[in-house]
Order: C-alpha cells, then structure tokens, then sequence
C-alpha cells in the first residue's frame, strides 16, 4: 500500500475534502485508512454496567485510500507515490521533488 502509518495525508474527495490529517490506522484487506480528526461519525451508547450513563459518542471511521493523498513532508505538497531502488530495498518517493517520504 502505498499510505503507510503516520504519513499525512490531504483528503481529497468528500464532505471533509482538502482538510489535511495525520493516518493513525491502515487496514490493507479493505483498502481503506483511518486519519486523525476525519470522517467523524456519532454513535450511540446504551447505558452499561461499564458505562452507566451511555450517551453519543464521536468516533472516527475509516475512509478509502483513493480519496487521500500524501502530503511530502520536504516541499509540503500532496503527491502521488513514487518508487525507486536503493542499496537499502524499495523506498517511497515523492513525484514533485524526488525526496523520500520514508522515516529514515
């Protein structure tokens, strides 16, 4: 997948479109990924013995990987993904500038 963990990301498409998040969670299987303070949803909790009074909750839900594009953290654009081999493997690159967009 070409979002990893901890990249951030612009939103592209959607009610929360050109709003810009940090991913807190991938889910490969489903193609899809949670990003932090996006796709905020209500939900509705029925009193419990762990939480009496029940209440609405926000929660944030997941959102397809096509709508979010990686912002490069060196000219702070969101690009497409590129990639290119290196001595140490197969790293991601950013289109714009060629930076990588891998922690290092």
């Amino acid at each position: 997948m070409k979002i990893k963990r901890t990249d951030t990301v612009l939103i592209i498409t959607g009610k929360d479109r050109n709003k810009v998040g940090k991913v807190t969670k991938v889910i490969p299987a489903q193609r899809k990924i949670v990003v932090e303070g996006i796709n905020i949803a209500k939900k509705h909790l029925k009193p419990t013995s762990a939480n009496a009074k029940g209440g609405i909750i926000d929660i944030t839900r997941p959102i397809t990987i096509s709508n979010a594009m990686v912002v490069c953290p060196h000219c702070a654009k969101a690009t497409r993904v590129g990639y290119q081999d290196t001595e140490k493997g197969k790293i991601r690159i950013c289109r714009l500038c060629e930076a990588s967009l891998d922690q290092e």
